[in-house]
């Protein structure tokens, strides 16, 4: 089985407001950068699109450690609250889950791998996540700059 580094971040200027996101796929000495955005969203749906992204992007099925500096993403699946969100429904004590439709997706493209999560510090000195968060807030500009 093919083993991928996937690196992701997300970013939005107001939350809500214009986000992006950005990822990092490597294999072997091969990179390939994503990046997008949406007008009007929030950091935490832009964090789980760079992870969505960067999983669409592998063809096939691989072992992939995910390194992203998002707790609310990482933690999901660290400390186990997918488990519970599942056996409830996707409910929790203040009702649905928010962002169930990325969750959702997300959730189906990881039946295709063998994932690892790595939570990784934000704005610090992991050169890839900091690339991560530069696509993310370039991609923040190209909006407002529109």
């Amino acid at each position: 089985m093919k083993e991928i580094i996937l690196y992701t971040d997300g970013a939005c200027s107001g939350n809500p407001g214009p986000g992006g996101w950005g990822a990092v796929l490597i294999y072997k000495n091969h990179e390939k950068e994503f990046s997008g955005g949406e007008v009007e969203t929030t950091n935490n749906r832009m964090e789980l699109m760079a992870v969505i992204r960067g999983l669409e992007a592998i063809k096939e099925p691989c072992k992939v450690d995910i390194y992203s500096d998002s707790a609310y993403v990482v933690n999901a699946f660290l400390q186990d609250w997918v488990s519970k969100w599942k056996l409830n429904g996707f409910r929790t004590t203040k009702g649905m889950v928010m962002n169930l439709d990325l969750w959702q997706k997300l959730l189906s493209l990881l039946d295709n791998h063998e994932v690892v999560w790595h939570k990784v510090k934000g704005h610090a000195d992991n050169a890839y996540n900091n690339r991560c968060d530069a696509l993310a807030r370039g991609e923040i500009d190209k909006m407002k700059k529109g």
